[in-house]
Formats: C-alpha cells, structure tokens, sequence
C-alpha cells in the first residue's frame, strides 16, 4: 500500500515523499532500539543479583537503572524526531499543490506549439494564448509560495532534528558519566581461592549517584545558537506581507482586461494551492481535484 501511495505522488513531491517514508523507519529504528536497551537494562539488574556478590549486585542495579534511562531518551529522541518529519510533510504537500499548475502550464502550452504546427491561422490560438498568460500567472504565484515554504519548513524542520540530536547526546553523556561514577565504587582487586571480600560500603554512595543522574536530568536546558528567520514577514497566504509591482502585461492579451499583480491575482481570482489544500477535508487542492491528483 505505501508503494502505491509513493507512485501515485505528483512528480514534484515524488523524492521528499521518499525521505519522510525512510525518516519514519529510521524512527521506529531508534524506538526499537530504547526498548531493548530497556529491556537489557532490567537483565542487567538480574543476572547481578544472581551472581550472589553484593557488591555486584547494588551496581549492577544501579547500572541497569541508569541505563534504562539512555533507552528512555531514545524513545525521546523518536518523537522529537517525528515533530520535524512532521514539518517535513508541510513541503511536500505544497510540491503536491504545485504540481497541477505546472502541468496545466505544460498542457496549454503544448496545445499551442500543436495548433500553432497544423493550423497556424486558427482562431483558438489567442484564446490559448489568453488561457496560458493566466496559467503563467497561477502558476506564478505557486512557485513563489512553493519556495517561500520550502525555504522556511527546511530551516524549522533541521533546527528541530539538530536540537533533538544534541538534546539526545547531551543527556546521554551526562547520564554515561554518572555511570563511570558508578563504576568506580567497585572493588575489583584480585583475590586468592579462599579470601572473603568485605562487605560493599558505598551503597550510600551509589544511591548519591543516582539521585546526582536525577537531578541533572531535570536541570538539563538546551544551550543552543538560534536560527535566524525571516519568514514573521510572510503572511497567512505564504507571500510577503507587503509586495508592491504591478504586471506589465498587455491588457489585451487577457481579453481587454488588467491583468493584476501575481499577489492581487491571488487574492481576486486564483485560489492559493496551499489555501485550496487546507480547506479541502481529504487533502487534495482544488486544482489537483481537477487533475487527479491527491495529497498523501
């Protein structure tokens, strides 16, 4: 079924489409893989208690329990991941909404160079020719929100994925360290057949550790340079607030009328494809209705 979804996305969307769906592998990868080490954890904890050495034993606990929480900012790490395969999506539904434009532009287009070769002195040629000025200027509009999006979800979704990565790493060095810690309260001097160890006298001091992990933890804050942004000046309908230019088409090559600027044409005859996207229930614009296009 997700084959067949993959070939049925416009052509446009056909490569994002494919990183999300290896994004959302790679994610169940790293909720896997905090599962086991949970659960390697838990048996950690186990076998020390079975070894019968009590010094082993507290730990190997206290290993397993912080070990179990490296699985746990795996688990963390997936969802945070998830919200920028999220923003992801964003871009590739709008590459899914341009695509009908750039396909209307390409069929008048086409049905022109055709007229133009059997019938050169066909009437219908300057209706094609009104029709393509307006599907230039549709599709005009579409590219200019196409790349305004792409360029602002690129920079929100990778400052997301890259604050997940160091907030991953970060808590898991700390938590790694508190382990080393741990380590070192453990005697493993040699003995000979027949020497008792003495009791473990730092079980105070593993707890301490563990208490130390905890609080870190929760003190944790990111320590992070921002990414800058422009896209505040951007409006609701993915274009600049204020763009001022007017077109400097012929009116009459639109059939006596003005033609507006590719923001005014916006906003009094075309529909935004992202618009026509967000309205539409099942997911697909308006112009991919008509083209038989869908969004995934």
């Amino acid at each position: 079924m997700a084959s067949l979804r993959g070939m049925q996305q416009p052509e446009l969307s056909k490569k994002l489409f494919k990183i999300i769906k290896s994004e959302n592998h790679a994610i169940g990868a790293y909720e896997s893989a905090g599962r086991e080490r949970i659960s390697i954890a838990s048996q950690i904890s186990d076998w020390g208690e079975a070894t019968g050495d009590d010094s082993v034993s507290d730990i190997s606990d206290k290993v397993g329990v912080l070990m179990s929480e490296i699985g746990e900012q795996e688990d963390l790490f997936a969802q945070n991941l998830e919200d920028y395969r999220t923003v992801l999506k964003q871009i590739r539904n709008t590459e899914s909404s341009v695509q009908p434009s750039r396909d209307f532009k390409a069929k008048i287009t086409d049905e022109i160079q055709k007229l133009k070769y059997k019938e050169p002195q066909s009437t219908k040629l300057v209706q094609l020719e009104q029709e393509l000025v307006r599907a230039e200027a549709q599709n005009l509009v579409a590219e200019a929100q196409l790349t305004n999006i792409t360029r602002q979800k690129l920079k929100e979704a990778y400052d997301l994925h890259s604050a997940a990565v160091i907030e991953r790493g970060e808590k898991q060095i700390l938590l790694a360290r508190h382990m080393r810690r741990l380590l070192q309260l453990l005697d493993d001097t040699p003995v000979v057949p027949g020497d008792v160890r003495p009791a473990f006298e730092h079980s105070a001091q593993a707890r301490q550790v563990l208490n130390d992990a905890e609080e870190d933890l929760r003190e944790w804050t990111p320590s992070l340079d921002a990414v800058p942004s422009a896209a505040t000046e951007m409006g609701s309908n993915l274009m600049p607030t204020s763009v001022p230019g007017t077109s400097t088409v012929d009116p009459s090559v639109t059939g006596g009328e003005e033609l507006a600027s590719p923001q005014q044409q916006q906003q009094q005859q075309l529909e935004s494809p992202l618009k026509a996207q967000q309205r539409d229930v099942s997911g697909s614009t308006a112009v991919g209705q008509e083209m038989g296009y869908q969004q995934q």
